[in-house]
């Protein structure tokens, strides 16, 4: 699917929309990936009433929760290479209408009724499918925002973008387990196909290509703003990119433990009710799109993104193990919620100088590849996660989970590259 390019120049805009158009186009970006993200990080806050809607054991719910992880994973590098070979409009609009579908195929079949529970395999396989066609909105957005954005601003931009993730938890987080608790999963997947349906006006509104002819046509000085790099190997061949890939994978890891079982460990072990626990997972989500753009506006001023990701992955590590102490001294409700927020803001705010770094080193006419490789790691990271917690909770308790969540963390500081 990979198709020979011909390097050309990345300006701060495009010469035919103007300078103002980057920003729509960041917009877009941010508005895909934070509807995808209140079903992928928001679903996840539900855990509760899913658990009790569907009659799930805790192995089960691992399970439901990974499925849309698992999707994703089997579709990202796909969708980075179409978007490498066609665009970034078509692949996100089709990718939006689709997960929007997907989600209201969920609302008609796959919901309990009138004492009615469907399956696990028929929620398992819904929830995948919406995983398998959201993964359409990470490599596309992020492809289209490096190319619409000069290098001094594009650790920034790439944070902003980034904060989506978050943003969508928290929304999520915010509205989705008072929809569940109140009025089902019927409306917690209309809400969620909504989102995703407005986020698809708005591609096909704002969402397009930048035209560099007439800035290439000036001259071989303006061939590359930063961005490409000629001499690296395509993406796939590339083992700068594989170790990077890896990190990216293992330090999403502690990041998926959280996002995935906070509201279950606040519940059991905390005994926190329904606005304690949305209090905490909403500040942790609003914590980690803080941190976002900070380190992207940071890193782009000292031109440290390496060193940066290293820092990174000692914090997120130092968070995970005090995270499990607390939880090992039968502290009270208020402390584990701040030890979750900490270790959740902690693991979050490196994604935008990440995806950015990685981006880089392959260069935009491989962005889409690359970006589609990290994703595919991160959602496997995703999917065994949080199948794997409840097997390693029975043998080791919570302070055991995060600890070993901390472990995870550590083993990506040495695949980041040192400068």
């Amino acid at each position: 699917m990979s198709t020979a390019c011909t390097p050309v120049s990345l300006p701060l805009e495009s010469p035919v929309r103007g300078a103002g158009h980057r920003w729509k186009v960041l917009g877009v970006g941010v508005a895909a990936n934070a509807s995808f993200s209140a079903a992928a990080a928001g679903l996840p806050t539900t855990a509760i009433w899913l658990r009790s809607g569907y009659q799930l054991s805790n192995a089960e719910l691992g399970i439901a929760l990974g499925a849309m992880g698992l999707g994703v994973a089997l579709s990202e590098l796909p969708w980075g290479m179409a978007t490498d070979r066609w665009g970034d409009r078509p692949v996100l609009l089709w990718g939006l209408l689709g997960t929007m579908l997907s989600l209201l195929a969920l609302l008609l079949w796959i919901t309990p009724v009138h004492g009615a529970v469907p399956s696990l395999l028929s929620l398992a396989a819904g929830l995948a499918l919406v995983g398998v066609l959201g993964g359409s909105v990470n490599g596309s957005s992020g492809r289209a925002v490096m190319r619409w954005f000069g290098p001094g601003e594009r650790g920034f931009a790439m944070s902003i973008r980034q904060t989506a993730v978050p943003l969508g938890g928290a929304l999520g987080a915010l509205i989705l387990p008072t929809l569940a608790a109140r009025y089902g999963f019927a409306m917690v997947f209309g809400a969620l196909a909504f989102a995703c349906a407005l986020s698809a006006a708005f591609a096909w509104r704002w969402m397009h290509e930048p035209d560099f002819a007439v800035e290439a046509a000036k001259g071989p000085q303006n061939v590359s703003a930063g961005l490409l790099s000629a001499q690296e190997a395509p993406p796939l061949r590339n083992g700068r990119i594989w170790r990077m890939v890896g990190a990216i994978a293992l330090l999403c890891a502690p990041q998926s433990a959280i996002l995935s079982y906070a509201t279950i460990f606040l519940h059991d072990q905390g005994k926190l009710g329904l606005a304690a626990v949305t209090t905490a997972m909403v500040s942790l989500q609003a914590g980690a799109m803080a941190m976002r753009i900070w380190s992207g506006r940071h890193t782009d001023r000292h031109a440290n993104r390496p060193a940066y990701l290293r820092g990174c992955v000692l914090v997120a590590t130092t968070a995970f193990l005090l995270l499990g102490i607390v939880a090992s001294i039968d502290a009270p409700g208020w402390m584990l919620m701040v030890a979750i927020v900490l270790a959740g803001v902690a693991v979050s705010s490196w994604h935008g100088v990440g995806y950015t770094e990685l981006a880089t080193v392959a260069g935009s006419n491989h962005a889409g590849t690359a970006l589609g490789m990290a994703n595919t790691a991160v959602y496997i990271s995703f999917f065994l996660t949080p199948v794997l917690i409840p097997h390693l909770l029975d043998l080791a308790a919570w302070s055991g989970v995060w600890c070993v969540a901390a472990v995870v963390a550590l083993a990506a500081w040495p695949l980041f590259p040192k400068r």
